[in-house]
């Protein structure tokens, strides 16, 4: 089993949008599904807006539209898109 690293860009639906409860919800909903080793940077995008950018291990032989569906769903995010998707081990 080949293991892949991710990242993820979680854009918010707005610049006053609190990121921590979207954080612990996306931390959740990827544990839910396999992915480990979950880490979160927060880059400023433009004009105030923040993106979330989390990182973790998925199983590769699951589809990105898994975690993509998910996280897009999270109560105030806009989007989730995948940034960076590359094997890591196996």
């Amino acid at each position: 089993m080949s293991i892949a690293a991710v990242i993820v860009k979680i854009m918010p639906d707005g610049s006053d949008t609190d990121l921590k409860p979207i954080k612990k919800v996306a931390e959740e909903k990827l544990k839910e599904d396999g992915a480990q080793n979950i880490s979160f940077e927060v880059k400023e995008v433009a004009f105030g807006l923040k993106a979330v950018m989390v990182k973790f291990a998925w199983p590769e032989e699951k589809d990105t539209s898994i975690f993509e569906d998910k996280l897009a769903g999270i109560e105030h995010v806009s989007s989730a898109v995948t940034d960076d998707y590359r094997r890591a081990f196996g």
